[in-house]
């Protein structure tokens, strides 16, 4: 089903008239930062404290063209990893890194720039995280992964140099791959909504980026063989990730981040799960 998808997606491409590409360049960018805090205490300390290290890097990029005349591509990564290491209160030993931080998404997005009230648009989002630990902490690299293409219309509100608010809304497939699960694909299909904003605050001294996706399924490959089971139709309930963060800059060198997400999956959990991080560290801002 993604293949025929992708495809689909090529054919289209190909069998429209476009003229040449644009001569213009690719709008780069991309930044990377890093946090590191750290404690320790000797073992003949007193009081209970423990020492800690905590790391964590961020990157961030993006990339996007008119590519044609009438196709616009732009390209998102966001790549996230740090470990915390904690101290024994007692013995005062190190035990082994504990993850905190752990993520891999990259989005593409083909908008067709016709001019229209709303404009058709192809997608395809991965997610997945660099380390998964199994059983009998049994290590799975790039577990699980997410695949979400999607094919319907979107409508530009904003987009300034600084400033982007864009809505889509269409039809899409999801392959969900886990190398501990069994079977380890399962597929579905159903309604992907999808926000993107993005702008300055507080005079161009905070960028606040948020993310919002629903995923509304109406079709699951594994529906029939949980029927009757406890939760068997919780696949019906939307998929909810909404994502924010705050980015500011102190000096040239020195940032704080936070980021919030809100993540609702019924299948998983009935109730939302949250997660924040706040770090100050040193960003670089590569491109």
């Amino acid at each position: 089903m993604r293949v025929s998808f992708i495809v689909s997606a090529v054919l289209l491409l190909g069998a429209l008239p476009f003229a040449r590409a644009q001569a213009e360049p690719w709008k780069l960018g991309m930044d990377a930062s890093v946090m590191l805090s750290q404690s320790a205490y000797t073992n003949n300390w007193i009081g209970g404290e423990a020492g800690a290290i905590t790391w964590v890097s961020n990157l961030n990029s993006t990339a996007e063209k008119q590519i044609f005349s009438k196709v616009f591509n732009k390209n998102t990564l966001k790549l996230a990893f740090g470990q915390t290491h904690k101290q024994d209160k007692i013995t005062k030993d190190w035990s082994r890194p504990e993850k905190s931080t752990d993520l891999i998404d990259f989005e593409s997005t083909f908008r067709f720039t016709l001019g229209s009230f709303v404009e058709p648009i192809v997608a395809f989002r991965a997610l997945s995280q660099f380390l998964d630990y199994g059983a009998n902490m049994e290590k799975k690299y790039i577990n699980p992964t997410i695949l979400t293409e999607t094919a319907g219309i979107a409508k530009v509100f904003i987009k300034e140099e600084k400033r982007e608010f864009m809505t889509r809304l269409g039809a899409g497939v999801r392959q969900e791959i886990d190398q501990k699960r069994d079977p380890r694909v399962e597929h579905k299909a159903g309604l992907e909504l999808v926000g993107d904003f993005k702008t300055p605050l507080l005079g161009d001294r905070i960028d606040y980026t948020s993310k919002l996706t629903v995923f509304q399924g109406f079709y699951y490959s594994e529906a029939d063989r949980i029927k009757g089971l406890p939760g068997a139709n919780d696949w019906k309930s939307p998929d909810v990730n909404w994502e924010n963060i705050f980015t500011a800059s102190i000096t040239k060198y020195l940032m704080v981040n936070l980021y919030t997400q809100f993540l609702y999956n019924k299948q998983i959990d009935k109730a939302g799960r949250f997660k924040e991080t706040l770090s100050l560290g040193l960003t670089f801002k590569l491109i």
